[in-house]
């Protein structure tokens, strides 16, 4: 679509803009330019990241009454949603309250893949730490490592006070998803393997400080 390859371009400008930043400090560097814009962007899509957090995570702790519903009135389809509907709204919980944010966030995060998968850089300066091309994958696969990781320590996090079926479906993802970006991450370009890395870092803290103040307000 037309107005998604702007947002493409708007995001290869923004990685631009982030590489001047570098430039006028005196450090150009790529590598850095692609973490502060990994920033910039989480910390602009933080609202949305919280509303979506704090839904999961209601809808985690409802997971034992939600199954004695369906035990109680699984010969009932009908009065089950039923009951199901009045005890979300009795806790005021909306079960898609987490799904819109992700699903505005998805065009950004799409948007930032393919512009930093084919981003020109200038070849004077797209060496970073111990890669030679920021364009090229890791050829000491630290970075697919690291992405692996990163994706199963998140993974780890986001499953915590899961039960039933949803812990059993948290189990697994936290033992494909790592392996299927770390087995990917193989063969993209080192930049768009940092934006996972980091954002994955950024997402964990900012969880971290989430789930500390659901704690402290129950």
């Amino acid at each position: 679509m037309e107005i998604f390859n702007y947002l493409v371009e708007f995001m290869r400008t923004l990685v631009t803009y982030a590489f001047n930043l570098t430039e006028m400090v005196g450090f150009p560097s790529y590598g850095m330019a692609i973490i502060i814009l990994t920033v910039f962007i989480k910390a602009i899509l933080a609202p949305l990241t919280v509303k979506q957090i704090k839904s999961m995570k209601a809808m985690q702790e409802l997971q034992p009454r939600m199954k004695e519903l369906q035990d109680k009135y699984k010969n009932d389809p009908a009065r089950m949603q039923a009951e199901m509907a009045a005890m979300y709204k009795e806790l005021g919980v909306n079960p898609l309250a987490g799904c819109l944010p992700l699903l505005v966030q998805m065009p950004f995060l799409i948007a930032i893949f393919y512009a930093l998968q084919g981003y020109p850089y200038n070849p004077a300066f797209e060496h970073f730490l111990w890669l030679p091309s920021l364009g090229e994958a890791d050829p000491y696969y630290i970075l697919p490592v690291l992405s692996a990781l990163s994706t199963w320590v998140m993974s780890k996090q986001t499953g915590m006070g899961a039960s039933g079926a949803a812990a059993q479906q948290q189990k697994i993802m936290t033992i494909f998803m790592p392996l299927f970006i770390g087995y990917i991450s193989l063969n993209f370009p080192s930049g768009l393997v940092i934006y996972w890395i980091v954002s994955n870092v950024f997402q964990f803290v900012q969880q971290h400080f989430i789930y500390k103040g659901l704690e402290a307000n129950k």
